[in-house]
Formats: C-alpha cells, sequence, structure tokens
C-alpha cells in the first residue's frame, strides 16, 4: 500500500519519572532528539528492504509449473471424448478442454481432482485430508492462474521485504489452509482448487498489521480505507456463481488473527532505544494494546481451527447451523442460480 509511511517526526517521549531532566542536559537532550527524528527516518527504510523477496516468486514458479504438469496430465487430444473439439488444439498434449466445459483455459474437473482438488467427500469419508493442502497449488485454467499471480507478486513481494519469508509464509500456507477447511465446511457437492484463500489471507494480514501498528503510521485513515475497500470489492465479486467465496473468507479471516500475531513491531523509538538517554528510553517493546491484540488473536485463531476441524471431519455441514450463510458465497438474482 503506497500510503504506509512510517510517521517521521515525532520527537516527543513519555515520561517515566517525576522529575524533569536536569537544566545541563538540555541540550544534549535537543541532540539526542534530533538523532532520534533521524532514526526514525530511517525505520521504514529498515523495515522494507531488511529482507529479499525470494519465497513469492518461488511460489508463482511453483504454481506455473505444476499447473504445466496438469495439462500433461489432463491431455485433453486423448481423454476427451465429447462433442466439442479441445480449445487450441494445436498445442497438443497440452491443449484446453472445451470452453464449453472450462472457460478458464483449463484442465478437466477429473484431472484436478485426480492431483489434489478439494472435495468433502474425499476429505471426509476417503479420509484425504491432505487435499485441505494440495488445492492451495491447483488453478483451475491460465485465467484463474494469471489473476492470482499478478495479485499475489502485487501483495505478497511487499510483505516480504518487510517481515521477511519465514513469517510470509506461514501467513501464505496457514490462510490456505484455512480457506480449505471453511470451504469443505459449506461446499459440500462442489470441488475446489486456487490460491484464492491464501491471497485473502495476505490481504487480511495487511489489515491486521496496520491496526496492530497503528501508532507508527501516518495517513492511517486513508491507508484503512484503501485496505477495507479491496477487500469487500473482491468478496462482493465472490458472491458472484462459480466462486468459492468462502475460502476467500476463512482466508481471510485467517489471515486477519495471524496479522495480529506475526506482523506485530516494535513500538516507536524501541529500536532506537541504544541510543538515548535513559530517561527517554521506552520500557517495553509492545504497547499494551498490541498484546491485548495479540492474545485475542492468539485465542480466536486456535478455537477457530479447532471448532472447524471437529466439524468438518464429523461431517456436520455448515449451512445446517448457519442458515443463511450460503449467501455469502453466491446471491441468486434473475440471471443466475445458485448451487451450494
Amino acid at each position: 500500500m503506497g500510503n504506509r509511511d512510517i510517521e517521521k517526526n515525532r520527537g516527543n517521549y513519555p515520561n517515566y519519572d517525576d522529575h524533569a531532566p536536569p537544566p545541563q542536559q538540555h541540550q544534549q537532550q535537543h541532540h539526542q532528539q534530533q538523532q532520534q527524528q533521524q532514526q526514525s527516518s530511517n525505520y521504514e527504510i529498515v523495515s522494507d528492504k531488511r529482507w529479499k523477496s525470494w519465497l513469492i516468486p518461488l511460489i508463482v514458479v511453483a504454481d506455473i509449473a505444476i499447473f504445466i504438469v496438469a495439462m500433461v496430465i489432463n491431455n485433453c487430444p486423448k481423454n476427451y471424448f465429447g462433442v466439442d473439439s479441445c480449445f487450441a488444439r494445436f498445442l497438443g498434449r497440452v491443449s484446453f478442454q472445451p470452453l464449453r466445459e472450462n472457460p478458464l483455459l483449463g484442465p478437466s474437473s477429473a484431472t484436478l481432482l485426480k492431483m489434489g482438488a478439494l472435495q468433502w467427500d474425499r476429505v471426509v469419508n476417503q479420509h484425504q485430508g491432505w487435499r485441505l493442502i494440495s488445492c492451495i497449488w491447483l488453478h483451475a485454467g491460465v485465467v484463474h492462474l494469471v489473476a492470482n499471480m499478478v495479485t499475489l507478486v502485487l501483495i505478497g513481494v511487499r510483505l516480504e521485504q518487510q517481515f521477511g519469508f519465514v513469517r510470509i509464509g506461514i501467513l501464505y500456507l496457514v490462510s490456505g489452509f484455512g480457506g480449505s477447511v471453511l470451504s469443505a465446511l459449506f461446499l459440500q457437492r462442489n470441488i475446489s482448487v486456487g490460491a484464492s484463500g491464501a491471497l485473502f489471507g495476505l490481504l487480511g494480514a495487511m489489515l491486521a498489521e496496520l491496526l496492530t501498528n497503528w501508532t507508527i503510521y501516518a495517513n492511517k485513515a486513508a491507508a484503512l480505507f484503501s485496505i477495507v475497500l479491496m477487500v469487500a470489492i473482491n468478496l462482493a465479486i465472490g458472491m458472484l456463481p462459480h466462486v468459492d467465496n468462502f475460502a476467500h473468507i476463512g482466508g481471510f479471516l485467517t489471515g486477519f488473527l495471524l496479522g495480529f500475531i506475526l506482523l506485530i513491531r516494535p513500538r516507536f523509538g524501541w529500536l532506537e532505544r541504544h541510543q538515548l538517554p535513559d530517561y527517554a528510553r521506552v520500557k517495553t517493546k509492545y504497547l499494551p494494546y498490541q498484546m491485548v491484540f495479540y492474545f485475542i488473536a492468539l485465542a480466536a485463531l486456535v478455537a477457530g481451527f479447532v471448532i472447524a476441524l471437529i466439524m468438518l471431519f464429523k461431517g456436520k455441514h455448515g449451512n445446517d447451523s448457519c442458515s443463511w450463510c450460503h449467501y455469502l458465497d453466491c446471491v441468486p438474482t434473475s440471471r443466475w442460480q445458485c448451487d451450494t
């Protein structure tokens, strides 16, 4: 987000005792305040460029490679016996399924299932829980793949540069897993593939990161508005038919909670404390409200996964416990019907 600029001119420090510094320290204090302002100017540079992004590009390469493998396995000219011909047949073995079957330019549903697509029956009744992770790496077609990979690069590279590959890797995988769990709970007659849940997790983490590190950012309202607007538009698009919005919602909620846990930054002045006099040093690394967010998010994340996984593997249907939740995935209109 372009508005997430660190505040650069904050020279006021909290008082940690009841006595002001002696007069002879005024000049030193002024010098230290100037030094702190200079250090705070570099705060964003340190956070943004400490790590080089390599995990996100690696994920993009892996997703593209897996899609090519799926197309090779699909082998439309050999395995399709329908009336319509394979699309882009000149591509030979990697030509696409007929557009009537897959308008996204990709393989058949049977191929996706063979490679690990998410399906409730196979996860619950056939004990193939690994599909909750494998489906994140599959895509329904070229259109699906390109849309997700462009979004991943735009969002993920910046986050990895700021927070490193370990935290962003955990965010990506756990958010994708959370999206898969919620999708399997509510969409039991469909198959689901794609990295959308993981991508929404990164969006949720961006929102949580802004909230938990609120005091160190300038242009807070603009940043908050842009993130919320982006999430709202994408969730609204997810209410169209043939889009797995439950994966989006599950990924977003998981990433949002993980953001409070993994993307918490030290309070303003903590990184420069060794260059400051004792009376100006902050005493704790994090602010109290940051720790409140941390523990609430941790408890909610653990409880949410425990409840959702118990419901899933007991064969419960999410719509049985929530009669209106199906509208979160698809809103029927005169132009289309929903099949959830």
